[in-house]
């Protein structure tokens, strides 16, 4: 009996680096570009699964584009081209060591602040000078995992949209709105106006979270501001919320990071605005 003939190997629609596909593409690692252009790159199958509704362009290789069809088919009901790549093209779109096969040109998708405070916040994530763009994409993705309505990041903060960060959302960048470049006066003026009450976390604060969940207070509408992953947040930022907040440290750690920090001052306020009569802390009696 004859052996089946072997499958044909698939010639990539794009192999050259010298492309300007490729060349845009790349740009793309720098904020000055991304500003520019308004895009940005998504990298593996899950960041551009989530991305579909704001995608550019596809690209992947023959082997991930045949690995993923779904993904590919989706890209393509929502008239989004999808072109094969080789392996090195691929390389030098992504931003990371190993590349997953997979990439998608993304359009910013950041709301305006006056969109979001006209929504009335329940819960919303305020980055102030946030400079590491891991810390700002671990914070968005607890925003979302938690429920907030928003995030936003101040004029100081990070980029969103910078590989880095786009990575560590692992797509919650595209679930929930996000406003960039906000001043953090207006940011705090405005969503105080819009009802919200606005709680520094800080760990030299005066009140604590747990003080917070016994009192009651958390189940009202809450922006959380977070600083700086090396010096917190500044006085005259403190100045301006309601209250400052401190996670209690129960145990011999010497502090928590920001991320960490952040999950557990927006779950308590998800927990407490999620149940009857502002839900007290389970120490009460």
């Amino acid at each position: 009996m004859p052996s089946p003939e072997p499958t044909p190997e698939l010639t990539p629609d794009l192999t050259s680096l010298k492309s300007p596909r490729v060349t845009a593409a790349r740009r793309l690692a720098k904020r000055s570009f991304r500003g520019k252009e308004r895009r940005f790159i998504v990298e593996g199958p899950q960041a551009v699964r989530e991305a579909v509704a704001h995608l550019v362009e596809v690209y992947a290789t023959p082997e991930a584009a045949e690995r993923h069809a779904d993904i590919a088919e989706a890209a393509r009901s929502a008239g989004v081209p999808v072109l094969t790549a080789s392996d090195a093209v691929i390389a030098e779109m992504s931003d990371t060591v190993t590349p997953q096969g997979i990439v998608g040109l993304c359009r910013f998708l950041d709301s305006p602040f006056e969109e979001i405070l006209r929504a009335r916040p329940r819960l919303v994530a305020v980055l102030a000078n946030v400079r590491d763009p891991g810390n700002a994409g671990t914070v968005l993705r607890c925003a979302d995992a938690a429920g907030a309505d928003a995030v936003v990041l101040t004029d100081a903060s990070v980029d969103p949209y910078n590989p880095k960060a786009v990575r560590a959302s692992v797509g919650s960048l595209f679930h929930l709105p996000v406003a960039v470049g906000v001043p953090v006066e207006r940011a705090v003026s405005g969503l105080r106006e819009a009802g919200a009450r606005v709680l520094a976390a800080d760990g030299a604060g005066e009140r604590d979270l747990d003080a917070e969940l016994d009192d009651g207070l958390l189940g009202a509408p809450t922006a959380w501001i977070f600083g700086n992953e090396a010096w917190g947040l500044p006085e005259a930022t403190r100045a301006l919320a309601d209250d400052v907040v401190r996670v209690p440290i129960h145990g011999r750690a010497e502090s928590l990071n920001l991320a960490t920090a952040a999950a557990v001052c927006l779950y308590a306020s998800a927990r407490a605005q999620r149940a009857p009569a502002g839900c007290r802390s389970v120490t009460s009696t």
